[in-house]
């Protein structure tokens, strides 16, 4: 049951969510190579940060409290989740929490340039399990911009290795390569997963609860991701790398916090995109965004661009703007439909 607000409030949510997402969704996977670049060695880190920065939901979530206080009185519940969502916010979290070292695994071994085209196989992965669990309605546009984005990380898969860096063995670059799909077929069914939870629930779908839900799944991942740093000794290796990171020790505490910012603003922005539209619109736009991060890896880390990166980044873009003309030319079909009944009435 979801709760029920304006147009104009959705419309503007949706867009503060698209805002949080596409940040995050470029600048979380450039930060955390250049980690690895500089001189940072710890997977299970990388892992960590993904998710560490939930204590910054705080501040967003105390301001809805207090906002709600306002208007209902002094009778209002500080903590809106209920047992079934938190139970279900805490498996999802745990699986999130997988999802980061398989993705963070997959970045220590790839130029991002090629993780982000890998990564944009998730669209493929969220509309099955979309149409598995939730049951979205797929227009002819959206058939067809799953196809042209599944058909881009095939296009780069056919030349893998071209771009290997010196210093990786063949072993080393084809578990990064399949972590990065393994990781992408996770947040495929994670994203749907969150939207079935929002359906199934049996209280009312607020934007407060999302964020307690996000913060709850983010707790959770780390708890994960901290229990593999423990087993693994990476929290003894933190002053040590910080000591011999190339661009210095306060630079690498920079950007283990850019990090976890940058990373908590992409977690939040996907959840509420799906509460403000659905789990398909979230990894179109994740696909979306991704040739953005490949071009400025490009740029910054001076990655190779072969001619398979370049098709498949065309097929990529191609994709995008196929969803989102459909998406415009449906909501055309729809706005003439309620205006000639509007007509008629």
């Amino acid at each position: 049951m979801e709760e029920k607000m304006s147009k104009g409030l959705k419309r503007m949510l949706l867009l503060l969510n698209c805002a949080m997402l596409g940040l995050g969704n470029v600048g979380g996977p450039l930060l955390m190579r250049l980690y690895f670049l500089k001189g940072g060695k710890g997977v299970w880190i990388s892992s960590c940060l993904e998710t560490a920065g939930w204590p910054f939901m705080m501040l967003p979530l105390t301001v809805s409290y207090l906002y709600r206080r306002r208007k209902e009185g002094p009778g209002t519940k500080l903590v809106l989740i209920k047992a079934p969502v938190l139970l279900a916010s805490v498996v999802l979290g745990v699986l999130t929490g997988v999802d980061d070292f398989l993705y963070a695994y997959g970045v220590a071994r790839l130029p991002i340039s090629t993780s982000a085209l890998i990564i944009s196989t998730q669209l493929a992965f969220t509309a099955t399990f979309a149409f598995i669990l939730v049951k979205p309605k797929f227009t002819p546009f959206t058939i067809n911009s799953v196809f042209l984005l599944t058909l881009a990380a095939v296009v780069l898969a056919l030349h893998t290795s071209s771009d290997r860096p010196a210093n990786e063995s063949k072993l080393q670059y084809f578990l990064g390569f399949f972590m990065t799909l393994a990781a992408s077929a996770l947040y495929g069914f994670v994203l749907p997963a969150i939207e079935l939870t929002y359906k199934k629930a049996k209280q009312t779908i607020t934007y407060s609860l999302v964020m307690e839900s996000q913060m709850v799944m983010s707790f959770s991942a780390t708890v994960f991701c901290c229990i593999g740093m423990l087993f693994h000794g990476d929290f003894k290796a933190i002053p040590r790398e910080a000591s011999e990171y190339t661009l210095g020790q306060s630079t690498y505490f920079v950007v283990l916090v850019l990090n976890a910012i940058l990373w908590q603003l992409f977690f939040m922005g996907a959840v509420g995109v799906i509460f403000s539209a659905s789990s398909l619109l979230s990894g179109i736009l994740i696909a979306t965004l991704l040739p953005v991060t490949e071009s400025l890896a490009v740029v910054l880390y001076h990655e190779k661009f072969q001619v398979e990166k370049a098709i498949s980044l065309v097929l990529s873009l191609w994709g995008s703007l196929n969803y989102f003309y459909g998406e415009f030319h449906e909501n055309n079909k729809i706005k003439q439909k309620q205006d000639a009944e509007t007509d008629v009435a």
